[in-house]
């Protein structure tokens, strides 16, 4: 996602390459990417995984250009990836995975490997990440520990890599990871990057731009970037992903220059709740991080719809994201 300014959105999705026949995954992603062209609206990158393409829309402003985005940039991935004889696959994590180590050749990528060896050698999750713009890094760091309860109902509502009998099996493997889940609090912006240097020199992260928190500061853009989401099925599944961030950053945002405390919220509660979000999903139980007890997940969905309820309709996006749940949910 090239340069962001405060209150744009853009999406980054990870597809899977597939055999037609087979149905399992193939590591043929720099095949597909040689097809590629990048352009203003979309760009093309590799993944850790050789079985994955990474395509990412520019800083959009309004729903209606990130959808013209990214289904640009699906399409573009798709006709590469037929050329190639391959089939996209956008789903948190394989249906068939492939039958040899994935891990995509480059010097970083092998660091990567070395360090966390197993738990990588067959990573193929694919999520669906989306980046807001913020003003700067004091006030991005203010949103995330506001934005902390609700990453749980993203994962939940993005569900999509149903397996060993968990609505997002992805989430199951990104929790072998040290420190991944939900982020924890931090005093201002050098308290994230002290957090993020001590995990570095204890060796759990390869480097300062690499953590498994499903809500981080992005390295490169000045943007909060969500982790949380499965890989979105379909466009419509990560224009509803982009438009809650971006009204939960909006809603933050208010609060931090309100001058509102962080939501008391426990992190046991909280990693809980990830964990209930990636056994059932949305149409099951979920985890209320306030009362701190078992809830219908649809009940935590519709409390953060109403929270941002105000942010979407300052944009003229609230009819929109109810269509959108509605087909969802």
């Amino acid at each position: 996602m090239p340069d962001a300014c405060a209150d744009t959105v853009g999406v980054e999705e990870e597809f899977l390459l597939v055999d037609p026949a087979s149905r399992r995954t193939v590591l043929r992603a720099n095949a597909v990417l040689t097809r590629l062209r990048d352009t203003e609206l979309t760009k093309f990158h590799a993944e850790l995984a050789a079985t994955q393409v990474e395509a990412a829309t520019g800083p959009c402003t309004t729903m209606d250009e990130l959808r013209r985005a990214l289904a640009l940039a699906r399409g573009s991935v798709a006709a590469a990836a037929e050329a190639e004889g391959l089939e996209l696959l956008s789903r948190g994590t394989p249906t068939k995975a492939a039958n040899r180590p994935v891990v995509t050749n480059g010097a970083r990528y092998h660091r990567v490997l070395d360090t966390y060896a197993g738990v990588i050698e067959d990573y193929e999750a694919s999520g669906c990440h989306v980046h807001v713009g913020v003003p700067d890094r004091e006030t991005a760091v203010a949103v995330v520990n506001h934005l902390r309860p609700w990453l749980p109902t993203l994962l939940a509502l993005s569900a999509n890599s149903p397996d060993h009998g968990y609505a997002s099996w992805r989430m199951v493997l990104q929790s072998r990871f040290p420190g991944s889940g939900v982020p924890p609090l931090f005093a201002d912006a050098a308290d994230y990057d002290a957090q993020v240097a001590r995990m570095v020199a204890c060796g759990t992260l390869v480097d300062s731009a690499q953590s498994f928190w499903l809500l981080r500061l992005a390295s490169k853009f000045p943007t909060v970037e969500f982790r949380a989401a499965d890989a979105a099925a379909s466009v419509d599944d990560a224009v509803l992903q982009a438009a809650l961030s971006r009204a939960l950053v909006h809603a933050a945002n208010e609060d931090v220059q309100r001058g509102n405390e962080p939501p008391a919220v426990r992190d046991d509660v909280l990693a809980a709740a990830v964990w209930t979000a990636s056994r059932y999903g949305i149409d099951g139980v979920g985890v209320d991080p306030w009362r701190e007890c078992r809830v219908p997940a649809t009940a935590v969905l519709e409390d953060l719809v109403k929270h941002v309820t105000p942010a979407l309709e300052e944009r003229g996006e609230l009819e929109l994201v109810h269509q959108l749940l509605a087909q969802r949910v």
